[in-house]
């Protein structure tokens, strides 16, 4: 009997919240076997710390039970490092305490705003701040960023979390990342685009036209030099316009991908954005009723000119 996706990634969210609770008071290796037997990938970080030991850091997880074994066995106190996004099908929003700067307040407004409320699980961090755990969306890659004024960052593909039950030195002495609460058992992805859009919005400037001839079809090949020769702070917006542009006349995201993809990387955008950029243009463009409006990102920020919305 095939489960349905919605009930698939409730179960998934719940083993997470139930996987993290499970190793509470483990010694290092054992509670790295544990996450590599529930398909988690893991890599050692230094003892009482953050920083990988592995040479090519997250990059390196694995959850081969033999590998995992080889490297405990060399490092036994090391911490324990999970990569987020696709790589584990966990993203995390990092709630930080660090002097001043406290994240609570924001992360409270983002959930009352129904953009964070529906968790898998709370891991209290040795700082005094919190890991939300949500599943990954496996369709849409969502890069890691960071919100350092509001206190939150998001810990999605190309980042990684360390998890329970390792341990940071404190001024108050040695403390464990430890599981504080479960969801309510309908965790869903995150929309970190929303979230960040949330934290940190960005004025909507004016989208320069771009002089194209319009006989009886898009000049495909000239708007995706245009798009090709953005410069820092207009290559998100300007991949978001034309990847709208053409949609809206028609032309399939399949060809939108081929004919701007490239052009947005010589830009300087790296493929995880421009795949996100697109498939938002493609909800924009097409009214697709599952997402909300969204907004032309420049470089981390948003705002087409039709308004400001979340997506």
């Amino acid at each position: 009997m095939t489960i349905p996706e919605a009930s698939r990634r409730e179960h998934e969210a719940l083993d997470a919240a139930a996987l993290l609770a499970s190793v509470t008071g483990l010694p290092p290796s054992e509670a790295a076997r544990r996450y590599a037997e529930a398909g988690i990938p893991v890599f050692p970080c230094v003892a009482g710390g953050k920083r990988p030991l592995t040479k090519r850091g997250f990059h390196e997880a694995s959850a081969q039970l033999r590998q995992v074994a080889r490297w405990w066995a060399r490092w036994p106190r090391a911490n324990i490092g999970v990569p987020t996004g696709h790589a584990s099908g966990l993203e995390v929003v990092d709630v930080d305490v660090h002097g001043a700067i406290r994240g609570f307040a924001a992360f409270e407004l983002a959930r009352r705003g129904g953009l964070t409320d529906r968790w898998a699980a709370f891991v209290r961090t040795p700082s005094g701040g919190v890991h939300a755990y949500y599943p990954a969306d496996p369709e849409l890659v969502q890069p890691s960023w960071q919100v350092a004024r509001a206190g939150i960052d998001f810990r999605g593909a190309g980042g990684y979390v360390v998890v329970p039950p390792s341990i940071i030195p404190t001024d108050a002495g040695p403390c464990a990342y430890a599981l504080i609460g479960f969801g309510r058992g309908d965790a869903v992805p995150v929309d970190a685009s929303a979230l960040r859009q949330f934290l940190d919005p960005r004025p909507a400037r004016p989208m320069p036209v771009i002089p194209v001839e319009r006989t009886d079809g898009i000049d495909v090949e000239r708007i995706a030099r245009w798009v090709g020769m953005r410069g820092e702070g207009e290559r998100n917006r300007g991949l978001f316009w034309a990847s709208c542009r053409l949609i809206e006349a028609g032309i399939p995201p399949d060809r939108v991908r081929a004919a701007l993809g490239p052009a947005a990387e010589r830009a300087g955008l790296p493929a995880p954005e421009i795949e996100t950029t697109i498939r938002s243009a493609h909800r924009i463009a097409t009214g697709a009723p599952s997402a909300p409006a969204a907004s032309p990102v420049p470089d981390h920020a948003a705002g087409p000119s039709s308004g400001q919305v979340l997506s």
